[in-house]
């Protein structure tokens, strides 16, 4: 037999709470809500932390070639031999960077120097000063990088107009698709 304390412990169950079965609506608003929050986070993300583009030139042929989906992130500072996307006369443009603000570059002999210092590349192409629109040695300023093209012939980059403003900087390029030609 029980004790009276033994007794006492014992509960007795509680009865089983009744839930309401779930409706065409509700599941139609649980994915009204997730599609929402998905949508949300999509444009969160294509706003402040990457970028698509579709390169329309060959001035970074060969790495970017005409026709290429470009997958660029926003986020963290270009550093120099990287490959970036950037505003410049409402066009998205596409190069790599040479030099940060304070740096002097100067092109002679179809070479280029960044503060006295030879710089390093897998460019192909021979880098000529000959018809830019700005002065060499040149000196980059604040706030700003020297940008050009990997095909230096086409001379549409910081040889023509200057620095690029980091404000115009779209993103470095993590991520390309090629389109056409493959």
């Amino acid at each position: 037999m029980k004790g009276a304390r033994e007794i006492e412990n014992q509960t007795e169950p509680k009865p089983a709470v009744k839930r309401r079965k779930k409706t065409a609506a509700d599941y139609a608003i649980e994915f009204a809500v997730k599609i929402a929050i998905t949508v949300g986070v999509i444009v969160i993300l294509l706003v402040f932390v990457i970028g698509i583009h579709v390169n329309h030139s060959n001035s970074s042929y060969p790495m970017i070639k005409d026709g290429d989906l470009v997958i660029t992130y926003k986020i963290g500072e270009v550093e120099n031999g990287e490959e970036i996307a950037y505003k410049s006369e409402d066009q998205i443009r596409f190069g790599r960077v040479v030099a940060k603000a304070g740096d002097v570059i100067d092109i002679t002999d179809s070479y280029v120097t960044v503060n006295g210092y030879g710089v390093t590349e897998d460019v192909v192409y021979p880098t000529s000063s000959d018809g830019a629109a700005i002065e060499f040695p040149y000196t980059v300023p604040a706030d700003s990088i020297f940008v050009m093209n990997d095909f230096r012939n086409d001379m549409n980059d910081s040889r023509s107009f200057g620095g690029v403003a980091l404000t115009d900087v779209e993103g470095k390029v993590i991520f390309l698709l090629r389109r056409r030609g493959i």
